[in-house]
């Protein structure tokens, strides 16, 4: 009898054992794939237009890794709606879904994302009041504290003007240029949650530098 108890003693303790190595070997398995998920980098499922638009102005771009469906990072895709580079190499490459059915909540719904670059200019531009308003302002206005993503630490303005207009941007300076990334805050989107979709974006930036030069 008292070989037995021991005997299953002896066994109860090498289960405990076990199981302890395997809880072990499958923390570690957790640990490993949390950090190779962190360390995951964004990429730039476009590259091509962007790579293209770096070449155009001679500077880096910055091609979004992620925007709100249904919009995609395609220059000269469906959802593009602006691609504009002006003479000083600053450009404007604009994403917009809208919905212009009346529905449910009595309105329809905007998604809509600007980005710019300004090469070798880190200073805010200016833009004009309005449409009979000469008077100079800032473009981008109101800083509301900074945000941190992908290594970029950028600042968030609430009072836009121009293509900016209603939007929330930020804005973040790189190899002496300035560069911007902005979301319109309207439905289906309220403050909080276009100041969240803002930092996916920041955070799924990827850098896309010039391949030969002109």
């Amino acid at each position: 009898m008292r070989w037995l108890l021991a005997s299953a003693g002896l066994l109860v303790g090498i289960g405990f054992a076990l199981t302890g190595c395997g809880g072990s070997k499958s923390a570690a398995r957790t640990t490993q794939t949390t950090a190779a998920a962190v360390a995951a980098k964004p990429t730039c499922a476009f590259t091509h237009g962007w790579v293209a638009l770096a070449n155009k102005i001679q500077a880096d771009v910055y091609c979004p890794g992620w925007l709100p469906d249904p919009l995609t990072s395609q220059i000269g895709g469906q959802w593009n709606n602006i691609d504009s580079v002006s003479k000083d190499r600053s450009y404007l490459i604009s994403f917009v879904w809208q919905e212009t059915e009346v529905g449910i909540n009595g309105a329809g719904g905007e998604l809509h994302v600007n980005l710019r670059g300004y090469p070798g200019k880190a200073a805010i531009p200016t833009c004009l009041e309005g449409l009979h308003d000469t008077t100079p302002t800032p473009c981008f206005a109101q800083p509301h504290g900074n945000v941190v993503e992908n290594g970029i630490k950028a600042t968030l303005y609430t009072v836009n003007q121009d293509a900016d207009e209603w939007h929330l941007l930020l804005a973040w300076h790189h190899a002496g240029g300035l560069y911007t990334v902005s979301e319109h805050l309207a439905p289906p989107l309220d403050y909080r949650k276009t100041v969240a979709y803002l930092k996916h974006e920041l955070g799924s930036l990827v850098l896309v530098a010039p391949t030969h030069s002109t």
